[in-house]
């Protein structure tokens, strides 16, 4: 049973169309070697370094700090969620 289920989703992978006209996908590289059987070079590495998930992590995380804030003020001033002040040290 799960051969089959094997290759039935082999055969629908070679069925898809291929990306053409108006079709949106990351650039892949699927060719390794030349015609003449040389290696082609390795492709070009696009680092993500610290500035750029600083770049993206430290916003949401000012956003998400603020929108927290407003929604806690919002608890508080409708009374759904106020802490008590015990004082019972018992």
């Amino acid at each position: 049973m799960a051969s089959a289920l094997g290759r039935l989703a082999r055969l629908a992978a070679l069925r898809t169309p291929h990306r053409g006209p108006g079709r949106t996908g990351t650039p892949g590289r699927t060719v390794v070697t030349t015609s003449s059987g040389g290696i082609l070079p390795k492709p070009k590495k696009v680092s993500f370094g610290l500035i750029r998930i600083g770049l993206v992590v430290v916003p949401f995380l000012y956003v998400g700090t603020q929108i927290s804030k407003s929604f806690a003020a919002l608890l508080e001033e409708h009374d759904i969620f106020v802490p008590e002040d015990d004082d019972d040290d018992d």
